[in-house]
């Protein structure tokens, strides 16, 4: 079913909300972006979704009304770019919406665990009069996957080359990324992968916040004046998630400012913007050494996300990386800031094709299933 879809992104940085217009034919492999658009995340709502990650008092209320509240910034995404492009709402196919992962807990306490993101996808219908694909992870988590990462074969029909094996790093909140084998390392048995590497932009952002009052450290330039401190970076990457082998995924869960806080309490002295230095050194080692340790002759690396804005964790990862070439999804003319809601209209065609668009490979599932809960305009 080509033609025109919107997506909708809101991901773990709780920056904001990301929203693109999009022409997609029968393959992604050169979707075209006709317009997108942001919404900064509210300070009280962006507090209550912080807040949602843990235990709390009424939790199953304040998460129906965040997510309502959440459906309100997307209505408003929407009408920003059905306005700015000329559309209008019947001449779309269908929304893809996230929602707001709050916990991610796949296999977890009872062998399927759960992965939970806040939306009102039939609010969000409403409100737009237009169909809208939601419920993304569910599914794959059914089918004994991790429900993430979903991205990785939109990330191959967009940037994959079958003359060089690449990787693509989305820094989000949490950085992933996805390997893209060329097709003569197909030929000796690799295939497609894709998995967490741990911390992108949650620690950096939170730490800036609490010593700076800004909300992220601007192009890395808070970090640049600090000093890594090397004690307290060996002590962080003994965390066993990054020892643990693929199919892996994880979030706020896990890297949060309790887990910050507990690796603190023994580096009292560390002065907060050598924090700040060792803090972008981990999610740039977490990243690298995700590639480092792929099978695979990997020479180019497309970053995309908050992440790719950061001028200092671009050149640590260059230099942790010196025989990859570094870059952003800019160079393929996709903006970094798209390529998340890009991939959920990718995932929106995908369920209304009734086609899978999961890959068992990538997220441990038993196999690739059809991705989506589908809201009818």
């Amino acid at each position: 079913m080509p033609g025109l879809y919107i997506g909708l992104m809101s991901g773990t940085s709780l920056d904001g909300v990301d929203g693109v217009l999009a022409q997609l034919g029968e393959s992604p492999t050169q979707p075209k972006v006709l317009a997108s658009a942001h919404i900064p995340m509210p300070q009280a709502l962006r507090q209550e979704f912080l807040a949602l990650n843990c235990a709390g008092h009424d939790e199953l209320h304040r998460g129906a009304l965040a997510a309502n509240a959440l459906v309100g910034l997307y209505a408003e995404v929407v009408g920003q770019l059905l306005t700015s492009s000329g559309t209008e709402p019947a001449q779309v196919q269908a929304i893809g919406a996230h929602g707001q992962t709050v916990r991610h807990q796949p296999q977890a306490f009872d062998g399927v665990g759960y992965t939970l993101q806040l939306n009102q996808a039939a609010l969000l219908a409403e409100r737009c009069g237009i169909t809208v694909v939601a419920d993304f992870r569910s599914r794959d988590l059914a089918a004994g996957g991790q429900g993430a990462p979903l991205v990785p074969p939109f990330h191959l029909a967009v940037f994959g080359d079958v003359q060089e094996s690449r990787a693509v790093l989305n820094i989000g909140g949490i950085s992933n990324i996805t390997l893209l084998p060329d097709s003569a390392a197909q030929s000796s048995g690799a295939g497609l992968l894709g998995f967490d590497c741990g911390p992108g932009n949650a620690l950096m952002d939170a730490w800036c916040e609490r010593h700076t009052g800004a909300a992220y450290d601007d192009q890395g330039q808070w970090a640049a004046q600090g000093q890594v401190d090397a004690a307290l970076l060996a002590a962080m990457q003994q965390e066993p998630f990054f020892r643990q082998a693929p199919p892996k995924s994880t979030g706020r869960d896990l890297f949060n400012a309790a887990w910050l806080g507990q690796h603190l309490s023994s580096y009292a002295a560390c002065a907060p913007v050598d924090v700040q230095a060792t803090l972008t050194e981990l999610t740039s080692w977490a990243c690298a050494q995700s590639l480092s340790n792929a099978a695979g002759n990997y020479r180019r690396l497309v970053v995309c996300g908050g992440g790719a804005r950061n001028v200092f964790l671009m050149q640590r990862l260059a230099a942790l990386l010196p025989s990859v070439r570094v870059s952003t999804t800019q160079d393929w003319g996709v903006a970094p800031s798209d390529v998340e809601a890009l991939a959920f209209a990718w995932l929106a065609q995908q369920a209304m094709l009734g086609k899978p668009a999961s890959v068992a490979a990538v997220t441990g599932a038993r196999g690739a299933r059809i991705l989506g809960a589908i809201y009818r305009a």
